[in-house]
């Protein structure tokens, strides 16, 4: 599931929710905005920044990064990236990270690096599926959570949140963008399933076939048909290592199992011409 892309779409549209997910007073969302922050002379792209109002300057910048697969390199980047976009921007004051995963599985932790720094009040990091349940959560919440919702409980789940969306009588909901959001995030969970097959699964009429179902499930399709692609390719490429260079250490293995595919092509070519495992450390540095 593209999970960066639901998360930003609400994010960017209702500032609150990010300040309810990591345990701030939902007011100090007032002027914020969220944004993807390319950093200049570098490679580096924040994909999530939260810009405090131009007036207050002494209100932090917020840095989040939406992590949904095992990085062992996550916090090296993430901190080279924050660090290097404060030195560029000596005006701001305050700064906080905030990394976001499905559960603490998906992390790993360089603990002799960076355990002290994810200590003090400037990290926070948030496992969803530790918000509790989603009946006591927040609509906003609840949506997020139902990300990482066991798959055999998710229509009922997604059905209570939609009816929740629209029994709200406040103003600041949006109701067909929050029921979107939802039926988009059904449809990656489903991607096989009919129209018809969500839009009874949700209690609704019929599903948006443009917008919401049929992008949506042909995103998702295609989504899987590259992951399947990729593992083949992590698995067929990792065998051709151990041949060449012998048995890779745990975390050469997680940076090959990291690379995206086109790069995996490229190594799967390169790995001929390596004498020994210090060739691989070398050509995965050039590469980072």
């Amino acid at each position: 599931m593209k999970t960066d892309s639901l998360f930003y779409s609400l994010f960017q549209s209702n500032p609150s929710v990010f300040f309810e997910l990591i345990g701030q007073p939902t007011s100090e969302a007032q002027g914020y905005r969220f944004e993807s922050i390319e950093v200049k002379q570098t490679a580096f792209r924040l994909d999530g920044v939260f810009l405090p109002p131009a007036n207050q300057s002494d209100a932090p910048v917020y840095f989040v990064e939406i992590q949904f697969q095992r990085d062992a390199m996550l916090y090296r980047r993430l901190f080279s990236e924050v660090f290097l976009y404060l030195r560029q921007r000596p005006a701001v004051k305050q700064w906080r990270a905030v990394v976001v995963y499905p559960s603490v599985a998906m992390e790993i932790r360089e603990a002799e690096m960076f355990d002290e720094l994810l200590d003090t009040s400037y990290m926070r990091v948030v496992y969803l599926d530790q918000l509790g349940a989603i009946s006591d959560l927040s609509l906003e919440l609840g949506i997020l959570r139902l990300i990482v919702e066991p798959e055999a409980s998710v229509p009922v789940v997604a059905k209570s949140l939609i009816d929740r969306v629209q029994q709200s009588r406040t103003a600041d909901v949006d109701t067909v963008r929050l029921v979107e959001l939802i039926e988009t995030i059904v449809v990656y969970i489903f991607p096989r399933r009919s129209r018809q097959e969500i839009a009874a699964m949700l209690g609704l009429v019929d599903l948006k076939e443009t917008r919401v179902y049929q992008e949506t499930r042909e995103e998702a399709l295609k989504e899987g048909r590259e992951e399947g692609r990729e593992e083949e390719a992590k698995a067929l490429v990792s065998r051709l290592l151990v041949r060449k260079v012998g048995n890779l250490t745990t975390d050469l293995q997680e940076q090959v199992n990291q690379l995206p595919l086109e790069t995996l092509e490229v190594l799967g070519e390169a790995l001929f011409d390596f004498n020994d495992i210090a060739d691989l450390r070398t050509w995965l540095e050039q590469q980072a």
